[in-house]
């Protein structure tokens, strides 16, 4: 597989991702073909409106990781402003909601890991190793080292904060931008050993499971700005609960449809623990766990 090509690949397999996740239900209070969970602003139609919106990036970020010729830092930098035209993009189509603004910073970052580990030759070919994608995941830690202290420095001084400077402020909560300074701890150390032990006959199954399985383990952004610490909690309780059940697959469907009605009642949707997902859903594919859209596996 040449470079380009293998650049155009990597890059479609993050839109399969991003389309994957927002396809599957039932999602407890998030938004499916079925349900838009606890949004009154968004349904599937624009998730699919921003995905569209964000594709023609993800190839500039893998392309400017691979290009790239200084420092770590001034390439985050170039991400970092690749992913302000994105996401400027995506609030333009989407009328001003924020369907992806979190998964678009992850797949900038990692995608423009992705380009620069290639530049280096560490990757020529796939499926990825575990090692690669190691490799990758900690090249992203070192991309964003700085980030929350640059990002949040002065926040009390600030009279307009974001959700995710509110909630670093009030709970020490640093959100994706912990994750990716991390190296994704939530993708290393649950998400991607328990798809690495999955059985992909039914992989629908698989990614349901993993994200009651994310839900019940990871500090979800989204859930602490809707509900606060209480309901983060409850919701961590509930779904360990639904995760060491360990129901057969028609009971779990059943189950996750009531707990999306009580999810949605009480105005809580998980986003982070979904944007988390679709990273794993695009490691799965490039790892060759997963068969990629055209139906055969890399």
């Amino acid at each position: 597989m040449t470079e380009h090509k293998l650049i155009g690949t990597i890059a479609e397999t993050a839109t399969y991702a991003l389309r994957y996740e927002v396809a599957l239900s039932p999602k407890p209070g998030l938004v499916d073909p079925i349900s838009n969970g606890a949004h009154n602003d968004m349904d599937f139609q624009t998730f699919q409106i921003s995905i569209e919106t964000l594709t023609p990036f993800f190839q500039k970020y893998i392309e400017a990781g691979f290009t790239h010729k200084g420092n770590t830092k001034s390439l985050f930098e170039k991400l970092r402003s690749i992913g302000y035209q994105a996401e400027q993009a995506m609030l333009v189509a989407t009328n001003d909601i924020n369907t992806h603004k979190g998964a678009n910073f992850s797949f900038a970052v990692i995608l423009g890991a992705i380009g620069w580990h290639m530049q280096q030759r560490f990757i020529q070919r796939l499926p990825l190793s575990v090692t690669q994608t190691e490799q990758i995941l900690n090249l992203t830690g070192e991309l964003t080292h700085d980030l929350i202290k640059e990002d949040f420095h002065g926040l009390t001084r600030k009279t307009q904060r974001t959700h995710g400077e509110e909630l670093f402020l009030v709970h020490g909560i640093s959100g994706v931008r912990g994750e990716a300074a991390q190296c994704y701890p939530s993708l290393t150390s649950i998400l991607l050993p328990y798809l690495r032990s999955a059985n992909y006959h039914a992989p629908d199954e698989v990614f349901l499971r993993a994200l009651v399985l994310l839900m019940s383990e990871i500090e979800d952004g989204n859930l602490l700005h809707r509900g606060g610490i209480q309901e983060w909690q409850k919701v961590q309780q509930e779904t360990k609960k639904i995760h060491q059940a360990n129901l057969p697959w028609r009971q779990l469907l059943d189950e996750l449809t009531i707990y999306d009605q009580r999810l949605t009642k009480r105005n809580l949707s998980p986003g982070g623990a979904a944007d988390l997902l679709s990273l794993g859903i695009f490691f799965a594919q490039l790892e060759g766990l997963l068969s990629l859209p055209e139906g055969k596996k890399i």
